[in-house]
């Protein structure tokens, strides 16, 4: 998928992709397939590209309330919590949502930035684009008045995670980036259509919460910890 904005070189790409890793290993112990994704070359993330408005998910559950009619959506905005999982979820259902009608891919992707620690040696700004559909394809998608909401249902620590801070307590006071896992779905309509698809989603975010201030995210994990 086309890039959305200029990035950094790859060997650049790599390091902070490599130090985002080594805080959240730090806390989770070893998450299946975080190794791969430390030691690869510049690539992207992959993607899971959003679906053309001629091709709807496919979903064995109804679709959600996502009709022809609901009302655009405003752009994301993060919460003031210091609650890791409570921002874990709103970011994997903020991460999981677009309006083509409302507001266009550049400026979702401001607004998602928005989200990002301010600490920019640990904020994985590229994991985050990856998940925004490319602007050809969001040109696409506007086309046909496409959106999606979501939902994000649960929540919760990866067991990795959680053993590992009971084991050393103390292994988090300097970065305090915890690992997030977050199951919903997410609901895809368009004009015109009488009833739009439907999919569960799950992810794994690295969210930092320091004491001083709200939490914010540092980035999405390749892959999900259970």
């Amino acid at each position: 998928m086309a890039q959305h904005s200029p990035h950094p070189s790859g060997a650049s790409r790599v390091r902070r992709r490599a130090l985002l890793g080594t805080v959240v290993l730090v806390v989770l112990v070893a998450l299946a397939g975080l190794a791969a994704y430390l030691t690869r070359d510049g690539r992207s993330p992959s993607k899971t590209p959003a679906p053309p408005p001629s091709s709807p998910v496919a979903s064995s559950s109804p679709a959600a309330p996502s009709g022809p009619h609901t009302r655009p959506r405003a752009l994301p905005v993060p919460p003031k919590t210091h609650d890791p999982i409570k921002y874990g979820k709103a970011a994997a259902a903020a991460l999981w949502s677009y309006d083509t009608r409302a507001y266009s891919q550049r400026e979702l992707l401001d607004a998602l930035h928005g989200w990002l620690t301010r600490e920019s040696k640990y904020a994985d700004k590229a994991s985050v684009e990856a998940l925004v559909p490319s602007p050809v394809l969001w040109k696409e998608m506007a086309a046909n008045g496409q959106f999606a909401s979501a939902t994000a249902n649960e929540g919760h620590f990866p067991e990795s995670f959680s053993r590992a801070l009971q084991e050393d307590p103390g292994a988090i006071t300097q970065t305090y980036v915890y690992a997030v896992t977050v199951s919903g779905k997410q609901s895809i309509a368009w004009n015109g259509s009488s009833a739009g698809g439907a999919e569960s989603r799950v992810t794994t975010l690295a969210v930092q919460c320091r004491p001083s201030q709200p939490c914010a995210l540092a980035g999405v994990l390749p892959a999900v910890a259970p």
